[in-house]
C-alpha cells in the first residue's frame, strides 16, 4: 500500500507539478483539479486526444440527498458514493472518485502488457469452468478476452474500457447470442467492433432492439430499466466505475420516450449497425 501511495504521489508531481502530492485530496478545489490533470493528459497527447472535455450531470432532486456523475474523456464515469447534502458537495465527491481512478490509471500495473494479460487470462479461468488452453482458442469465451486484451496491448484501463463497455451491452441485449447463431466467429465480432465508439447512433440502434422486445413481452422495458437503476445506485455506492450500468439507463430510457412518442415506430433502417453489415458475406 505505501509502495501504491508513493506511485500515486509521483504521477501527481508530474502530471499537477505545483500541486502538494499530500494534500491532493484534501483540496475542496477538486473539480478544477480533476480538469486539470486531463487537460494536461491533452497536452501531453497520452490518452484519448480528440476528447478533452470532463463532463458532470446533477440528477434533478427537489432535495438531499443529491447525485452527480462526472464522465471522463474516453467515456468512463463515476459518481458520488457519500450521501451529499447539497448538488456542489455531491460534484465535488464525484470529481473525487474520478481523480482517484484517473490516477490510479497512470499506475504502470494499470496498463496491458504481457504479463498483465497472462494475469488477467489466469484469473478468468480460475473463475470459469474454462482451462488455459482456452486461451489460444478464440471461439471460446476464454480466447475472445485473451484475444481483446492482446489487442489493446500497450493501453491502459480506462482506455480499454470503451470496448469493454460495448460488448458487455451487445451481451446484455441479445446481440452477440444472435451474432453466434449467424456464424460469425468471435474475432470478427471483436474486430468489426473495435472499430466504432459508444455514440448516440449505436446507443439508438440498441433502443430499436429493445423496442421490438417490448413488442415481444410488453412490460420487459420497464422492468428492465428498474433493474439498471437499481444496479446504477448500487454500483455508485461502492465507488464502481458506472458508464456500462448508466449506458443500459440510457438506452432503455430512450426506447421507452420513442415508444410513448411514436406508437407506431419502425424497426430500424438498413443502414444501422446490423448483423447483416457485419456477416453479410457469409
Amino acid at each position: 500500500m505505501d509502495r501504491t501511495l508513493e506511485s500515486l504521489r509521483h504521477i501527481i508531481a508530474q502530471v499537477l507539478p505545483h500541486r502538494d502530492p499530500a494534500l491532493v485530496f484534501k483540496d475542496l478545489n477538486v473539480v478544477s483539479m480533476l480538469q486539470e490533470f486531463w487537460e494536461s493528459k491533452q497536452q501531453q497527447r497520452a490518452a484519448f486526444p480528440s476528447e478533452g472535455v470532463v463532463v458532470y450531470e446533477s440528477l434533478p432532486s427537489p432535495g438531499p440527498p443529491f447525485v452527480s456523475y462526472v464522465t471522463l474523456p474516453g467515456g468512463s464515469c463515476f459518481g458520488n458514493f457519500q450521501c451529499c447534502l447539497s448538488r456542489a458537495e455531491a460534484r465535488r465527491d464525484a470529481a473525487k472518485v474520478a481523480l482517484i481512478n484517473s490516477l490510479f490509471n497512470e499506475l504502470p500495473s494499470r496498463r496491458i502488457t504481457k504479463e498483465f494479460i497472462m494475469e488477467s487470462v489466469q484469473e478468468a479461468v480460475a473463475s470459469t469452468s474454462g482451462t488455459l488452453d482456452d486461451a489460444d482458442d478464440p471461439s471460446t469465451s476464454i480466447g475472445a478476452y485473451h484475444y481483446m486484451l492482446e489487442s489493446n496491448m500497450g493501453k491502459t484501463m480506462l482506455e480499454f474500457q470503451e470496448l469493454m463497455t460495448i460488448f458487455q451491452l451487445l451481451h446484455w441485449n441479445g446481440s452477440l447470442k444472435a451474432l453466434r447463431e449467424t456464424k460469425c466467429s468471435r474475432q470478427e465480432v471483436i474486430s468489426y467492433y473495435s472499430q466504432y465508439s459508444l455514440d448516440e447512433k449505436m446507443r439508438s440502434h440498441m433502443a430499436l432492439d429493445w423496442i421490438m422486445k417490448e413488442k415481444e413481452s410488453p412490460g420487459i422495458l420497464s422492468q428492465e430499466l428498474r433493474m439498471a437503476l437499481r444496479e446504477l445506485e448500487e454500483a455508485r455506492k461502492a465507488g464502481q466505475e458506472l458508464r456500462f450500468y448508466k449506458e443500459k439507463k440510457e438506452i432503455l430510457s430512450l426506447a421507452l420516450t420513442q415508444i410513448y412518442s411514436d406508437p407506431d415506430i419502425s424497426s430500424p433502417s438498413d443502414d444501422q449497425l446490423s448483423l447483416t453489415a457485419l456477416c453479410g458475406y457469409h
